[in-house]
């Protein structure tokens, strides 16, 4: 919590960014990631969850936009399901986020790289053997969905 100097009692209100991730399984069990481009912003060649921010709309509604535009795949509302949710700041000065990671657990369509500015390559991965690298909070979110959790947090 950040403490205003003027008034040392109130804190600061610290707004958190809402990020909304995509976990799929194959037949096999295989769990779809993306290998993020090098010039990428945020974890520049690092395997990564489909992934967006909210803009204004529904958690929901992010992700089936997002997996449209990233992947090409067309998701139901109906049916994705939350699964896990990491609360996260990457450092002391970071902005606190909130990642939700629903589960589809129907899809139409073939992962496509659609936006090859942002990710050059989908591919499915056995959660007990994840590539590397991969995103901190992406592995921790498939291992607590592997253990039943609903939540972890990190960084605080």
């Amino acid at each position: 919590m950040t403490v205003s100097p003027s008034h040392s009692h109130i804190p600061t209100r610290v707004l958190h960014v809402i990020g909304v991730h995509l976990y799929v399984e194959n037949d096999d069990g295989h769990v779809l990631l993306g290998l993020r481009h090098p010039d990428s912003k945020y974890a520049g060649n690092t395997w990564h969850f489909l992934a967006g921010h909210c803009e204004q709309e529904s958690a929901t509604a992010c992700l089936v936009r997002e997996a449209l535009e990233e992947a090409a795949l067309v998701i139901d509302p109906a049916d994705v399901e939350l699964v896990h949710v990491v609360h996260l700041v990457d450092s002391p000065a970071g902005q606190p986020r909130m990642q939700m990671v629903f589960r589809a657990r129907r899809w139409e369509g073939s992962p496509e790289v659609r936006e090859p500015d942002k990710c050059l390559a989908w591919q499915w991965w056995r959660p007990e053997s994840l590539p590397e690298p991969v995103v901190p909070y992406t592995r921790a979110a498939i291992a607590g969905i592997a253990e039943g959790r609903a939540y972890t947090e990190m960084g605080w």
